[in-house]
């Protein structure tokens, strides 16, 4: 839909909380833009495509049930707004996007990378050049390459966004000792440093690299290399002290797996 002196209409798709509420955070507070919604899943983003009418999608790539390239097929490219794919693929993979001609954000994506997609989307609709955008959308349905992107498996986090004061920064993910969890919020402790962000532990877990971080509680999760001992208490209880200090539970039902990962004999 062309530009008029409306708001922009922008709808966020993707399954990640942490990539929704990162797109979220960046269009915040602009003037003349409006996010008409989110949609954790294909089937959702396909329902919100076509009550709500947005001008803009940021289109995740890979979602359970159906994927992003799906919804272009199921809504088709003549109806699709303009369209920004979202993914976590290798620059090879994406040479497919950039000869279709239609953006994306490679996760982790930064301000300056998302600044570029959003003002060419823009410029796109005001020229009043969607339908040629649609026909790209369609060019990209019909390369052979594409296909084989739906069943590469996605990348594990490298970047957490947390809004602090007004400001979002962004937290390396190598950087955090270990997360806990304080009601509906995670705290990412850095050092010093704690970040809170609202996310729940269960995502946190299958969103970071199992080969760096152990969740050892049902409300802490530890990077493995920041462990420097495993402590045996009376009466079967466990506890890890970090390199920084901290002593932190482990429940009886993940000691094992700590154990394992630890090079440890299981007692």
């Amino acid at each position: 839909m062309p530009m008029t002196d409306r708001p922009l209409r922008v709808l966020i798709v993707d399954d990640e909380p942490l990539a929704r509420q990162r797109l979220l955070d960046l269009l915040e507070g602009r003037e003349g833009v409006q996010v008409v919604g989110e949609a954790a899943s294909g089937r959702a983003a396909v329902k919100a495509i076509r009550t709500r009418q947005p001008d803009l999608v940021f289109l995740d790539v890979q979602m359970p049930g159906m994927t992003g390239f799906e919804v272009v097929r199921e809504i088709g490219p003549e109806h699709m707004p303009v369209t920004i794919f979202v993914t976590a693929y290798d620059q090879y993979a994406l040479k497919a996007f950039e000869v279709a001609a239609v953006d994306y954000l490679l996760k982790p994506f930064d301000d300056e990378r998302f600044e570029q997609a959003f003002a060419r989307a823009k410029h796109l609709l005001q020229l009043r050049a969607v339908e040629a955008l649609r026909e790209r959308l369609l060019q990209l349905l019909e390369e052979e390459p594409v296909s084989g992107l739906t069943t590469r498996p996605k990348k594990y986090l490298e970047r957490i966004a947390v809004e602090m004061r007004g400001q979002v920064r962004v937290i390396p993910v190598q950087q955090i000792d270990y997360i806990t969890a304080s009601g509906p919020y995670a705290e990412l402790h850095v050092g010093d440093q704690v970040y809170v962000i609202r996310e729940q532990m269960q995502t946190l877990e299958e969103r970071l690299d199992p080969e760096q971080f152990i969740r050892i509680h049902r409300s802490a999760i530890v990077r493995i290399d920041q462990i420097e001992v495993l402590l045996r208490g009376a009466g079967g209880r466990y506890a890890v002290r970090l390199k920084n200090g901290v002593h932190l539970k482990v429940s009886r039902s993940r000691r094992e797996a700590l154990e394992r990962r630890l090079g440890l004999n299981a007692a």
